[in-house]
């Protein structure tokens, strides 16, 4: 099915997801299958970035988050991270004048300190840009994993515990969810992971506990608008119940 055809289908159904959330896996075995070195999945997978932000603004979803770099990656070899890093800082400073353009609102979470200056400097530069923009919030997860930034919350929490700022009686989901790095945006509706691997990967556990998860074999470089719409058409024929009846 075409993504015009597509697209009039999601539109008869008001169930649109605000916050789509996406595990942007399979780059490697992407080049893999080309005999092509890994970097040059991950340059492919920026065009599939690119046209899944388009496609999410023009559709009317509010908030993208894509899981750009974990903390776990700073484990592959030093020349892998330092290309994606290279690749991260060019590819912020290509695009984020089309992302301004186009009403965009480039927001990160994370360990952002962890990142190369250079690389914190040009994100910087385009989160100033586009923060009155009223557009898709386009989040990029950059040194995060989600294991440390509850832990991270629950040190923060301790501390105020401790100086006497909070009590632990006040402490409930709500309080709790100030604490974390997504504080200012609601939980994922969907989740998406592209590979076809059935792991969440240390991404968003506390924020995913009711959302719907949509695992494809489709490798992230290959993940275009079509694909983006089927996934939405599935979750639009999902009943979410949150444990209830």
């Amino acid at each position: 099915m075409n993504a015009n055809k597509l697209r009039e289908i999601i539109r008869e159904n008001a169930n649109l997801p605000e916050h789509i959330a996406i595990i942007m896996d399979g780059n490697g075995r992407w080049a893999k299958q080309r005999s092509l070195p890994r970097i040059a999945g991950h340059r492919e997978g920026i065009n599939s970035v690119r046209e899944i932000t388009r496609a999410c603004g023009e559709i009317g979803i509010k908030h993208l988050t894509l899981y750009t770099f974990s903390t776990e990656n700073w484990e592959r070899p030093q020349t892998e991270v330092s290309a994606l890093m290279k690749l991260l800082l060019n590819t912020i400073r290509k695009e984020v004048k089309n992302l301004h353009e186009n009403n965009v609102k480039l927001t990160t979470i994370g360990s952002f300190e962890d990142l190369p200056e250079s690389a914190r400097t040009g994100i910087k530069e385009g989160v100033e840009l586009t923060k009155n923009n009223t557009g898709l919030n386009l989040n990029l997860a950059l040194s995060y994993g989600s294991r440390q930034e509850v832990l991270q919350a629950i040190k923060k929490i301790a501390q105020m515990i401790n100086s006497g700022e909070l009590t632990i009686d006040e402490i409930d989901n709500e309080n709790f969810e100030s604490f974390l790095y997504t504080k200012d945006i609601p939980d994922p509706d969907l989740l998406i992971r592209t590979g076809g691997e059935f792991r969440v990967s240390n991404f968003l556990l506390w924020q995913i506990a009711y959302t719907e998860i949509y695992v494809t074999d489709t490798y992230w470089p290959a993940f275009r608008e079509n694909e983006l719409l089927e996934a939405i058409l599935d979750f639009q024929s999902r009943e979410r119940r949150f444990g209830k009846l």
